[in-house]
């Protein structure tokens, strides 16, 4: 363990406490008559208003991942790690129509995760059963990106131990997580998200104009930074640079696109939504979300001035090698007074721990409505559902942790970006089923079941000799890797792409296919005795007619 820098871990400890003590509190907070009903305790009652979902949303999608693993990319790798704010600028006008609709179909049926529309639209339980299974694979890498950032700022602050010791901090935030999220469900990341988006706002307030006016201004800091990153790596060529160069235009793209599509895709960006009370609620926050895009610029031109302070990584002491995830909690720790770099460390830890708490929660969700009630117990009560989520919420963090432990990313955004190859190849059966039941059941779970397989396939083949493996190295596939049985259309390119993109690309392809090949042998176009749900637009199915005005 290295020496602990006291005046942070002070404040950060006084901070973490607050927020420590808002969770338990958030269970009286706006509460129902019971925690022990999955609309109370995994939706928060569906009540949220424009402010509580804008912080609770914003506090879900911009994570530790903003702060910890953006920066990072752009420190090693430069304008790659910018991909991030075209992906967060065409989010929000891709998703507005499709989020009203889900949240006036789901009021309407009383859904409560994804997988629970598809058993409706679709009649299918082994659809919405893969539909479940992958939200909560893909939710695991999301929430260990968390844990990630909340690890780098205890370490940067001096617990940096070796072997088990080394994740103590990962399993003593596991806990304070668990605890809180288990007694006071959605509420508890809601009403802690206001205190975490505060601090946010504030430390990057700070750090974009105290940091380069102490550097030398930002003329300074980007002519530095484009000399370092032009310096060879350790495979001999320039570690990144400043602008795209023709090999990574096209995984740039691909990236941005890819991640748009599949942020609302995952459960914990759905559970957010489906807690506001209404389509208002869900316009305004539309509009108003972007803000944090632009808190996200700022926040990723840290890498850039971390290059130009001269700013080290910890290394990381089971590898032996630098650890990228530690950059700007260093960078803070050098460049600020103690007691504001606990500010810092603070609203880190906490921008890790709200999400976190959603994402737990969403997976428990599908967990219980979908897996629990659908397969073990189909008479299962409300408070035997929250039971159930709850303890399904523990079991999920248990999974990150051991993901975080055993998989040991050069860069904690490849946690990220894994996941949206995983939950990408839902799009099909959720988004585009929200319009139309042209699709087949059977060619939707042809196409999940190719795409996945040939995504996993790709991120076998990407190798990290930074890292020193040979397999599962990140998401950005050569295209002289792309084959199909022997068939090498891209041999000797070196031009890059998003897995991601390629896998869902083949899963529509598929799906298509199938879909055509089933209804010419017309099969039935569902699994079980029921038919499925079909609905029409908003404003001409007199089911969803009411809540449209709501």
């Amino acid at each position: 363990m290295s020496e602990i820098q006291w005046p942070q871990l002070i404040v950060f400890a006084v901070l973490f406490l607050l927020v420590t003590v808002l969770g338990f509190v958030a269970s009286k907070w706006k509460a129902g008559d019971t925690l022990d009903h999955l609309d109370e305790w995994g939706l928060g009652g569906r009540k949220f208003g424009s402010w509580i979902t804008w912080f609770l949303v914003g506090g879900d999608l911009y994570t530790a991942y903003t702060f910890v693993a953006v920066p990072a990319l752009i420190f090693g790798a430069g304008a790659m790690g910018f991909f991030a704010l075209p992906y967060t600028v065409i989010l929000y006008p891709l998703v507005f129509l499709p989020l009203l609709r889900m949240w006036s179909v789901s009021r309407v049926h009383g859904y409560v995760t994804p997988a629970d529309f598809v058993r409706g639209r679709y009649g299918s339980r082994i659809l919405a059963l893969l539909i479940a299974v992958t939200g909560i694979i893909a939710t695991m890498p999301y929430i260990a990106l968390q844990l990630v950032g909340l690890e780098a700022v205890l370490r940067t602050m001096g617990f940096n131990g070796s072997g088990l010791l080394g994740h103590l901090p990962l399993f003593i935030g596991f806990l304070i997580l668990a605890v809180y999220t288990y007694q006071s469900g959605l509420r508890a990341p809601a009403l802690i998200a206001f205190v975490k988006d505060t601090l946010i706002y504030i430390v990057i307030l700070v750090a974009v104009i105290y940091l380069p006016a102490k550097l030398g201004g930002w003329t300074t800091i980007f002519e530095r930074s484009s000399e370092l990153l032009s310096q060879p790596g350790a495979n001999g060529q320039p570690k990144g640079s400043l602008l795209l160069n023709p090999n990574n235009q096209l995984q740039y793209a691909t990236l941005a696109l890819g991640s748009a599509l599949a942020l609302f895709l995952y459960p914990h960006s759905l559970t957010g939504i489906l807690a506001s009370r209404g389509r208002n609620v869900i316009k305004k926050n539309m509009v108003a979300l972007p803000a944090y895009s632009l808190l996200l610029g700022l926040l990723a031109l840290l890498g850039y001035v971390a290059l130009t302070a001269g700013t080290k990584p910890l290394m990381n002491n089971a590898t032996g090698r630098p650890d990228s995830n530690t950059i700007v909690p260093v960078l803070f720790d050098q460049q600020f007074p103690g007691w504001f770099a606990g500010i810092a460390f603070a609203a880190i830890g906490i921008g890790a721990l709200v999400p976190a708490a959603i994402m737990s929660i969403a997976a428990a969700n599908l967990w219980t409505r979908n897996i629990y009630k659908e397969y073990l117990k189909k008479d299962a009560s409300p408070k035997q559902e929250a039971q159930q989520a709850k303890l399904a919420s523990l079991v999920v963090k248990f999974g990150a942790v051991a993901f975080i432990v055993f998989v040991d990313p050069q860069y904690s955004i490849d946690l990220q970006l894994i996941g949206g190859v995983i939950i990408l190849q839902t799009l099909p059966a959720v988004a585009i089923a929200l319009y139309t039941r042209w699709f087949h059941v059977y060619g939707l779970v042809a196409g999940w079941i190719a795409g996945m397989g040939y995504g996993f396939y790709l991120l076998y083949q990407i190798p990290n000799p930074a890292a020193g493996r040979a397999h599962f190295g990140g998401s950005a596939l050569t295209l002289d890797k792309l084959s199909l049985l022997g068939w090498e259309p891209f041999a000797g390119s070196k031009v890059q792409i998003y897995v991601g993109f390629v896998a869902l690309l083949v899963n529509l392809v598929v799906a298509v296919v199938g879909t055509i090949i089933a209804r010419q042998l017309k099969v039935l176009n569902g699994t079980d005795e029921t038919k499925g749900e079909d609905y029409h637009a908003d404003e001409g199915d007199p089911s969803l007619k009411a809540v449209a005005a709501h």
